[in-house]
C-alpha cells in the first residue's frame, strides 16, 4: 500500500481488515495493567500507537495526562501538541534544553552496560518522559511499545517482506525478545523518579492474540510504506485524527531529535 493513498482508499482497503476481537484485546490489555491505579501518564508523540492508547485510556475514562519530550524545534513538540488538542486530553511537554543535554545524556549512558545505540537514546528518552511525569505529580507511566514490533511497523519488515511469512514472524519474535531487554533497561534507568513504566501491549496474553494475525493484515507488500494496517483501521473505527492514521513511523528518539543531538556528542 502505497502511502499517497488519501484517507477514503485507506477505508475502503481497510474494509477487509476490521477484527472486533483486537478491539476488545486492546482494552482487556490496558484494563488489566491498570487494576488500581486511577491516575497515569502517556509517552506522547502524537503518532498512531501512542494516540490510539490515548484514546483507549480517555474512553474508559481514566485520568490521563499526555506526556512529551524533545528538543524545541522537533517534529513530536508541534504533532503532539496539535493532536493533543483535537482529541481534547491534557497534555504537558518537556523542551529538552541543548546545553544541558550533554551532561544528562552522558549521566544516562555511565549508568548503562547495555552500548547499543538505539537502547541508550531510548533511556535517556524516557528518563526526560520520567522526569515530565514526577513533575507533574504522576507515578505511572504507560507506552504503547510492542505495535511495532507485532504489527510490522519497522521498516525493516518491508525490506524483508519478499523473504516470506516465516522469516517475518521469526523477525518479530526476535523483536519483541529486543523490546524486554530494552523495557529493563529503561525502568532501571528510570527508577530513580519513582515512577513506574508499563507496557500493556506486551503483556502475555496481548502478544497471543496479536500473533493469531495473519501478516497480510499487518504488512502487504515491499514498497508498504504504513504498515501496522489492522492497527491503522481501529484508529479509524475509534475516530482518531486523520494525520494520526496516516502518518508514518518515526521512533521517538528521531521524532525528538535525541538521535541527532546525541550523535553529536563525543
Amino acid at each position: 500500500m502505497a502511502c499517497t493513498k488519501d484517507i477514503n482508499e485507506i477505508i475502503f482497503d481497510y474494509n477487509m481488515l476490521y477484527n472486533s476481537d483486537l478491539i476488545e484485546a486492546l482494552f482487556a490489555a490496558v484494563s488489566e495493567n491498570l487494576r488500581g491505579i486511577d491516575k497515569i501518564g502517556i509517552a506522547f508523540s502524537g503518532g498512531i500507537d501512542s494516540t490510539l492508547l490515548a484514546i483507549i485510556c480517555k474512553n474508559m475514562n481514566i485520568n490521563t495526562t499526555l506526556l512529551t519530550v524533545g528538543f524545541p524545534e522537533s517534529n513530536d513538540i508541534e504533532f503532539s501538541r496539535t493532536i493533543a488538542r483535537k482529541i481534547g486530553m491534557t497534555h504537558k511537554i518537556l523542551e529538552i534544553d541543548k546545553d544541558q543535554f550533554s551532561i544528562f545524556s552522558r549521566k544516562i549512558r555511565n549508568e548503562m552496560t547495555c552500548r547499543n545505540l538505539s537502547h541508550i537514546e531510548n533511556c535517556i528518552a524516557f528518563s526526560y518522559v520520567a522526569q515530565l511525569a514526577r513533575d507533574n505529580q504522576l507515578n505511572v507511566i504507560l507506552t504503547a511499545n510492542g505495535f511495532d514490533e507485532l504489527f510490522c511497523g519497522y521498516n525493516k519488515f518491508r525490506l524483508i517482506f519478499n523473504q516470506g511469512y516465516d522469516t517475518i514472524n521469526k523477525t518479530i519474535e526476535s523483536r519483541i525478545l529486543n523490546e524486554f531487554e530494552l523495557i529493563t533497561e529503561i525502568k532501571q534507568v528510570v527508577e530513580k523518579y519513582d515512577v513506574s513504566i508499563i507496557q500493556p501491549f506486551l503483556s502475555k496474553g496481548f502478544i497471543s492474540i496479536a500473533m493469531k494475525f495473519p501478516i497480510y493484515n499487518k504488512i502487504v507488500s515491499d514498497d508498504d510504506l504504513l504498515r501496522k494496517h489492522i492497527i491503522r483501521k481501529i484508529a479509524l473505527s475509534l475516530e482518531l485524527p486523520p494525520e494520526v492514521i496516516i502518518r508514518r513511523k518515526k521512533a521517538l528518539q528521531y521524532g525528538s531529535l535525541i538521535h541527532k543531538n546525541y550523535k553529536g556528542l563525543d
